[in-house]
Order: structure tokens, then C-alpha cells, then sequence
């Protein structure tokens, strides 16, 4: 802990009676690392935490997780497309974040 009190990181213990934490957390890291920081070259500090910042945002908001039914934490799964003309017409934009380096992709109004 010392190592990490030094980087000016601070440390949260497992809280009591929730097994779970560690093992949702490892899983967040894992995500992160294989999603982001192996494909990605950092520079400094500063741009760990804004890489990490963005990658935040993106797994929060926009990536869809299996356990939701597709959708994002902090969003609705959306809604299904079930015309075939509306499917023709079908328009996606691609935004992309920290360079290229995460893709989103979203229906164009």
C-alpha cells in the first residue's frame, strides 16, 4: 500500500459482507486493460487519467453489457427494430474517443 500511497492513489478495502466487490473490480480491470491500456501507448499521469476518464464514460454510458440485456449502466437497452423498411433506412454513425483507439457507434436521427 505504501507503493501506491506514494502515486498519490488511494486505497479502498473490501467492504465487509460483500464478497462480490473484488470480484466486480477485477473484472473492471480486466476490461480496462484488455479494451484500453494494451493498445494503448501513455505518456504521462496525466494522460493515464484522462485515457481512463474517457474509458469510463465509454463502459458507463454507451458499452453494452451481457447481464443487462445489451444495454449500458447508466442507460436503456435500446429498443428493438422490428420493421424491415425501417431497417432499410437504417443510418449509423461512428463517434470515436481517444483517437480511434474506442469505437461507438449510434443510430443517426
Amino acid at each position: 500500500m505504501g507503493i501506491l500511497a506514494d502515486a498519490d492513489i488511494r486505497t479502498i478495502l473490501t467492504a465487509v459482507r460483500t464478497p462480490r466487490m473484488n470480484a466486480i473490480m477485477e473484472r473492471w480491470v480486466r476490461t480496462c486493460r484488455h479494451e484500453l491500456l494494451d493498445r494503448t501507448l501513455i505518456r504521462n499521469q496525466r494522460h493515464l487519467l484522462h485515457a481512463l476518464h474517457q474509458f469510463e464514460q465509454h463502459y458507463n454510458e454507451h458499452r453494452p453489457h451481457r447481464a443487462l440485456h445489451q444495454a449500458a449502466p447508466l442507460r436503456e437497452a435500446p429498443q428493438p427494430i422490428t420493421d424491415p423498411d425501417e431497417l432499410q433506412r437504417l443510418r449509423i454513425h461512428r463517434h470515436l474517443r481517444l483517437g480511434g483507439t474506442i469505437h461507438e457507434y449510434r443510430r443517426a436521427a
